[in-house]
């Protein structure tokens, strides 16, 4: 039988980084065995839809390189491929009725006094009401003078309060339940709408998707999609449930976090292959300790049985490694494209840009840290003459001063400003003292920049900066000296 996945998203804003890995996963299990990948839209929950989110959804998947084989724009043979549309077509309430008809499921008319007034209990950390089954028993009468009278109504699941359930995963084993566990969830809203829980089952079998791929937060709600299925005689999808993925105090993932979205983190510099790459890896891990995948080996090498149970930890400062990883591998023009606005956000002077993107490309981990690297050669910070002073160059204030000063006449007769030029005439004159090379370059790349740590070095620096700004700071570090 052909895999077919399916990434099922609600249109809720931007993409979640687990959204993300679960729709990478049903991806990636497809595709290793030649499958189908599809996307169908979850608008049902009207009341938390977005405007613009499924533009979101689209422009994410286009960037992340998962390529779907059917959706709202690839028709398959089977859609309408977003719920609300599937609803015109009376899909769920079709289903919905079949249950009915089987005992499976019935109508509910309590008012929400009632509701209200049912015992509640605490599931997984949450408060939920019970349902006492008090509408099943209502006569076929009774029902039928309810919907000729327009009553507003749900419809509900009809769950056996004895025996158990047992469902598999393919991460957790088998699964049991005790069935007075379950409640008779609505399965169609008092807007005609079906719940998620409910359209996800009839949408699953009625477009063939043979592997399901969701959080484990979704365990608990397993056996009643389970029942379903087993109501209606269909078969059973194979189940994936993923682990949760927690930030590094082990709680889960947060908005608060600045990087819980794709969207979050393209915008913090991030690049779109290295994200992919890095998000494979919460929860899945290869034969070897590899950690660098294009996405072409990511589906060759894919086994979801290697799926971890244990939550993932996203890991920030990881991802700005292998981020980087990913940067010095670049072509050096798909760099500067990236680059460039970074650079002309701090440098608004006429220097060459090209050669400032090439110092930094290996020295960055995200694109904002090019900032931090480049600064001084829009303007030289002020800075403290105490860096002139280097134990491993030996150099001392009073040193770099007679550095300087022997340097300057050298540079105001140089003609030649390029790196290679500079670096000859600066060779020459070590040689002439007798001298090692940082004796003479740590003051005058002190000078030049005005900090400990830069991209370059002292020449490369000045062929940047050129002859005229490069004399006027180190007229600057002379006077610095001389008055300290």
């Amino acid at each position: 039988m052909k895999i077919r996945t399916r990434y099922a998203p609600s249109p809720t804003g931007r993409m979640h980084v687990g959204n993300l890995r679960s729709a990478l996963y049903e991806f990636l299990i497809a595709k290793h065995d030649g499958g189908d990948f599809m996307l169908r839209i979850e608008d049902t929950d009207q009341e938390r839809f977005v405007e613009g989110a499924i533009e979101i959804i689209y422009r994410t998947l286009e960037k992340t390189g998962l390529v779907h084989d059917e959706g709202p724009d690839k028709d398959g043979g089977y859609g309408p491929y977003v719920q609300s549309e599937r609803m015109k077509t009376g899909i769920y309430m079709k289903y919905a009725k079949e249950l009915i008809d089987k005992g499976e499921a019935y109508y509910c008319f309590c008012d929400k006094e009632r509701l209200a007034s049912l015992k509640t209990e605490v599931v997984e950390g949450k408060e939920i009401t019970v349902y006492d089954k008090h509408c099943l028993h209502l006569s076929k009468e009774e029902i039928r003078a309810n919907l000729d009278a327009g009553k507003p109504f749900v419809i509900r699941q009809n769950n056996p309060v004895e025996g158990t359930t047992t469902f598999t995963d393919e991460l957790y084993g088998d699964i049991t339940v005790e069935n007075s566990q379950l409640d008779d969830m609505i399965l169609i809203k008092s807007d005609g709408y079906p719940t998620y829980n409910f359209a996800n089952v009839v949408d699953d079998h009625t477009m063939n998707i043979t592997h399901v791929v969701r959080g484990n937060e979704y365990l608990s709600s397993s056996p009643k999609y389970v029942r379903l299925y087993e109501a209606f005689g269909w078969e059973v999808p194979v189940y994936v449930h993923l682990p949760l993925i927690t930030d590094e105090n082990h709680k889960k993932l947060s908005k608060r976090s600045g990087h819980s979205s794709f969207e979050d983190l393209l915008e913090q510099g991030f690049v779109t292959e290295a994200i992919v790459n890095y998000i494979a890896l919460l929860g899945w891990s290869p034969e070897d300790n590899r950690e660098i995948f294009t996405l072409e080996e990511l589906i060759k090498e894919f086994d979801y049985h290697r799926i971890s149970k244990s939550p993932a930890v996203f890991d920030i400062v990881k991802l700005r490694w292998m981020n980087g990883e990913y940067i010095k591998a670049m072509d050096f023009d798909t760099f500067y494209e990236m680059a460039e606005p970074y650079i002309k956000a701090v440098i608004t002077k006429d220097l060459d840009l090209k050669k400032i993107a090439n110092m930094v490309k290996t020295r960055i981990e995200v694109f904002p840290d090019i900032a931090g690297h480049i600064d001084f050669f829009q303007e030289l910070p002020a800075y403290d003459v105490a860096m002139y002073t280097h134990k491993k160059m030996k150099t001392d204030t009073a040193s770099s001063l007679t550095v300087l000063k022997d340097v300057l006449p050298l540079l105001t007769e140089q003609t030649d400003f390029s790196n290679d030029g500079l670096y000859q005439m600066l060779l020459k004159y070590v040689e002439e003292k007798g001298v090692k090379n940082g004796y003479v370059m740590w003051p005058i790349r002190t000078a030049v920049s005005g900090k400990q740590m830069t991209p370059a070095g002292a020449t490369e620096i000045m062929e940047v900066l050129g002859k005229e700004e490069t004399i006027a700071r180190i007229q600057k570090g002379i006077e610095l000296l001389e008055n300290a």
